[in-house]
């Protein structure tokens, strides 16, 4: 059997070239050599999103459009709604018994979305319980590897630290080796799969974020593109063609470097702009074309998919089932280590 990965993604919105090259474009890579479970998070969505969740069920049809549209199959990976196999709820409730707080305190994104998104009240046990949540997502399938970047890693590292402490307590001790007690687990402690992807900036160079309308989305149509590419943010200092530019952490290059398959385009386009000899518009231009060209293979796709009604719901319910046998039996064997099975 092939070794199983899981990775979930929120339905909070359109989804934008961000999650293209930051999870989409590696996850259909691993579907070639994983068992991969990928999820609709919508129980995370909650976390932040819990005032509002009027378009929370559309957003998660209409991202796992463009899952398929970015290549992920459904028959070679598992896609399946998170609040769909409730089992998720029980072993994150089980965890929660044995994890101290400051455990979930510390996590280095739970300080900073606090204090990053002052709009949201984010003072709840969903929020600060959303680390632990993950946890049971992915021991729920007894993963062994889960997808991550480097700034996702404390993340995993907290979710190993739990799975290692519910073993400790629970788990069948199986002897003693150089001194050190050796436990047989319940449940899999997951390793990090490390992926690089350019991190692409919004269009201001801010980072890209829905709230802020700084990015392009996979569902744009061609004309959509054209005109979120010409507004990007380039070098503030050069206010004329002539003027040499600054191609280093420039949007618009990163952009090119990230879409543009034209290589020697791009190289002659980043000579010219660092000698003041091309404006902003060709580069702009050339940028717009070079990002239709990539994503036009997925609009199609897209709408073959949309074009099939019932049919990503189908998908969704079908593998949540799949999901939900496993999550079962993972359960099972839970709560027969904790010793709360009543038979």
């Amino acid at each position: 059997m092939k070794p199983r990965v899981v990775s979930g993604m929120r339905p909070t919105g359109k989804l934008h070239l961000g999650h293209l090259v930051g999870a989409l474009k590696n996850w259909t890579g691993l579907q070639q050599k994983y068992d991969c479970f990928y999820f609709v998070a919508d129980w995370h969505a909650l976390t932040s999103e819990y005032a509002d969740t009027t378009e929370l069920v559309a957003s998660a049809y209409d991202n796992v459009a463009d899952w398929i549209a970015a290549g992920l199959d459904p028959e070679r990976s598992t896609f399946f709604i998170q609040s769909l196999v409730p089992e998720h709820a029980e072993l994150y409730l089980l965890l929660s018994m044995v994890v101290p707080i400051p455990w979930l305190e510390r996590v280095p994104t739970y300080k900073e979305q606090r204090e990053q998104l002052l709009e949201k009240d984010l003072s709840t046990i969903g929020f600060l319980g959303y680390p632990l949540l993950q946890t049971a997502d992915v021991a729920m399938y007894d993963a062994q590897f889960v997808p991550v970047g480097d700034d996702q890693v404390p993340h995993l590292e907290l979710s190993r630290e739990v799975v290692r402490r519910f073993n400790n307590f629970y788990g069948a001790k199986a002897g003693v080796k150089d001194g050190e007690t050796i436990v047989k687990g319940v449940l899999v402690e997951p390793e990090p799969l490390l992926t690089t992807f350019p991190r692409l900036p919004g269009l201001d160079n801010r980072k890209m974020s829905k709230s802020y309308g700084n990015a392009i989305d996979l569902s744009d149509d061609a004309e959509a593109v054209r005109k979120k590419v010409m507004r990007m943010y380039t070098d503030p200092k050069r206010i004329r063609a002539d003027i040499p530019g600054t191609v280093e952490g420039n949007p618009v290059f990163l952009y090119h470097d990230a879409f543009n398959a034209d290589t020697a385009e791009v190289e002659d386009l980043k000579t010219r702009y660092r000698a003041g000899k091309v404006g902003d518009v060709e580069v702009k231009t050339k940028l717009a074309a070079a990002l239709n060209g990539a994503l036009d293979p997925m609009r199609e796709r897209r709408q073959q998919a949309l074009a099939r009604p019932g049919w990503i719901r189908d998908i969704l319910f079908e593998g949540s089932k799949r999901a939900r046998q496993v999550g079962v039996g993972t359960m099972e064997r839970v709560r027969d280590a904790m010793r709360v099975s009543y038979r």
